[in-house]
């Protein structure tokens, strides 16, 4: 059974940074996606920052270009998102997830993603 533990909400002031981290217990997969969701109050959920291992490609929205970046520390079993230059716009609770994906799948799309951690909250102050 796939667990997925989040660490590195905070509150922070606009301009500043924080690095969520998720461990990933129990995956036997070698090739997974995996990433980060957002949900803002009031908001559908939606993809920040997606890879997939096998060919170590990344999605990001368009919102946060340039500003977040997404890795995946073998080692660890974790996939990491650091946050830089952070708006109150980001503020939401964050969520990470894997699902098992192939060559074709939408790592876009949460409906490729199976396994999500329980979510964790993300407040930037103005």
């Amino acid at each position: 059974q796939v667990q997925l533990v989040e660490s590195g909400g905070a509150s922070v002031q606009a301009g500043g940074s924080l690095r969520l981290s998720c461990a990933v217990y129990g995956n036997t997969y070698s090739n997974i996606c995996m990433g980060w969701f957002r949900q803002a109050p009031g908001k559908e959920r939606e993809g920040v920052a997606t890879m997939y291992t096998g060919l170590q490609n990344t999605y990001y929205a368009d919102s946060v270009k340039g500003r977040f970046t997404i890795s995946h520390d073998v080692a660890k079993n974790t996939v990491n998102l650091q946050m830089n230059t952070l708006k109150p716009e980001d503020t939401g609770v964050y969520y990470c997830a894997t699902g098992r994906c192939n060559l074709y799948s939408d790592i876009t799309s949460d409906e490729e993603y199976n396994h999500w951690g329980q979510g964790i909250q993300v407040t930037v102050t103005s």
